[in-house]
């Protein structure tokens, strides 16, 4: 991907001469569930959560301030031990922006349940690719790369892939760590199999549509709301791809979670023949929540 022309294209993202780190990044943490620990502990630790996010240089693009990328991570905690030992669940928002508006469109809406890790205050957030550290960073390290592959997949074909090679490489270098969520043989729905399917070639219409439905459709919105919507209508049918390949694959069932809302927002404006299409591929990739979409077809 040549990064200097993408972003002119999208003129969302400048080249500048300064190094400016990619992430805006809200780190809030929840301790509303756990009780007698030092609270300057936690204060500690989102302060250094905040600042290995936001602060460190995740790739060789550049950023200006208004344009890094917006996203929120919520750590609710549900144990505390010594002060030190942490477990609990990340909530992890990312959203991007859309061409020539005020609106953000969800890329992420997602829980990861298996958050285990110390941290003791003033600990240095020490963080080699190929080498696990600690298990806080190497978490810290995936998500972000998750998420610049995420995002950069929805503004040019395979935008993303090398930063879903770097979180795959977390992966490889945490597995014998002793913490879950690495390994592929604990569960069909964790950090393992999130970034695999990403690489996967046959799941590879998933990052298809993620180009073609925010490049050439939302990004098209703001003069042309017919067009743009023909085109996130025919990016559906990449998903019903994956769908007949692998019914409740991880990672598209992340993107559903995501994008649920808005696609039944974009079609409740749409035609009677778009909503009945819509309608008709989202109720069978996204049987549980049939019953929202087809509430469209009653939407004038």
């Amino acid at each position: 991907m040549k990064h200097a022309g993408l972003l002119l294209v999208l003129l969302i993202l400048t080249v500048s001469g300064a190094l400016a780190q990619e992430f805006n990044c809200k780190v809030q943490i929840n301790t509303q569930q756990v009780q007698g620990f030092d609270r300057s502990v936690v204060s500690d630790l989102k302060t250094a959560m905040t600042e290995f996010i936001n602060n460190r240089k995740w790739s060789d693009y550049h950023f200006a301030p208004e344009e890094k990328i917006e996203c929120t991570l919520l750590f609710t905690v549900t144990r505390i031990a010594n002060n030190e030992d942490f477990t609990g669940t990340f909530s992890i928002i990312l959203q991007r922006p859309v061409f020539n508006s005020n609106y953000n469109s969800p890329l992420l809406n997602m829980i990861d349940k298996n958050i285990r890790f110390k941290y003791q205050p003033s600990q240095a957030m020490n963080f080699s690719e190929n080498t696990f550290s600690d298990n806080l960073t190497s978490l810290l390290a995936f998500y972000a790369n998750m998420m610049l592959g995420i995002y950069f997949d929805s503004f040019a074909l395979d935008g993303g892939t090398v930063f879903y090679n770097h979180a795959m490489t977390v992966v490889q270098t945490a597995q014998n760590s002793g913490y879950t969520g690495w390994q592929s043989f604990e569960s069909e729905k964790n950090r393992y199999h999130f970034v695999e399917q990403y690489l996967n070639k046959a799941y590879e219409p998933l990052r298809i549509f993620l180009y073609r439905y925010h490049r050439k459709g939302m990004d098209v919105m703001y003069n042309d709301v017919a067009g743009g919507r023909k085109v996130i209508l025919s990016s559906l049918s990449l998903l019903k791809k994956v769908y007949d390949k692998r019914p409740g694959l991880y990672a598209m069932q992340l993107l559903l979670d995501a994008k649920r809302n808005e696609i039944i927002q974009i079609f409740s404006k749409a035609t009677p023949a778009e909503k009945n299409q819509m309608v008709a591929l989202m109720s069978q990739i996204d049987a549980p929540n049939g019953m929202r979409y087809r509430e469209v077809l009653q939407q004038r």
